[in-house]
């Protein structure tokens, strides 16, 4: 196994520095909030979690359009690490959505808009990567991956725009008010915006790991090969 890049290692450090500084200014720097109390601080990593997923899906559909103009294989790769890793943080922000939910809207789950939403974009990828396993001809599997992870990007802006084309329960945090709309203080506004920024890099850091784990994997399915023949 080879050494990671002096970048990555970086990263690393960078990544739980930035883990550890968001964790301080949701307990020690953000207000508790009158209403809901404490269970309002997971609201921060529900909306950073959110974001990173999406973004992640928005990456495996560029990296689908790259494989299908190259037809190199190692693209299929990198999209199927982008697909996976945003789905841990997809999930991740559902069930702290519905954490936050409980008190705010008196129910851990309801079928509004937002939340159809993101459960379809949920269950789609889940399917790519279930359709995936059936598909033994790396070629056809990739080409599939590709085509698929296109068309289901295309969910991933209805899912955003979703509370703004219509009427929904779900807050609106960027635009027509944000933030001021649900009653948010500067420090909870700056909190919640240094959590996006942190877990995008903690994302950067774990989607170069995952990348890694790839490559390896492929070499080990090469070596496997020459053994056969």
């Amino acid at each position: 196994m080879s050494p990671q890049p002096r970048t990555l290692k970086i990263l690393n450090l960078v990544s739980l520095l930035l883990l550890v500084a968001s964790t301080l200014l949701v307990f020690f720097y953000a207000p508790t909030e009158k209403v809901m109390g404490l269970v309002q601080k997971v609201f921060y990593v529900h909306v950073a979690t959110a974001w990173v997923g999406m973004l992640g899906f928005v990456v495996a559909a560029v990296l689908a359009v790259v494989y299908l103009r190259t037809k190199d294989l190692k693209w299929d790769a990198i999209g199927l690490a982008a697909v996976e890793l945003s789905l841990v943080f997809f999930f991740v922000a559902v069930v702290l959505g519905s954490i936050w939910a409980r008190p705010a809207w008196g129910t851990w789950w309801t079928w509004e808009p937002r939340l159809t939403t993101a459960a379809i974009l949920g269950m789609i990828y889940l399917a790519y990567l279930l359709l995936r396993q059936g598909i033994e001809d790396p070629v056809r599997r990739a080409r599939f991956g590709a085509i698929y992870t296109i068309l289901g990007g295309l969910s991933v802006p209805l899912t955003f725009l979703s509370i703004r084309l219509f009427r929904t329960i779900h807050p609106v945090l960027i635009g027509s008010g944000g933030g001021e709309s649900m009653g948010m203080t500067d420090e909870m506004l700056h909190t919640m915006f240094f959590h996006i920024a942190a877990f995008t890099v903690i994302f950067i850091t774990l989607f170069w790991h995952r990348i890694r784990l790839a490559q390896y994997a492929e070499k080990v399915e090469q070596r496997k090969l020459q053994v056969m023949q």
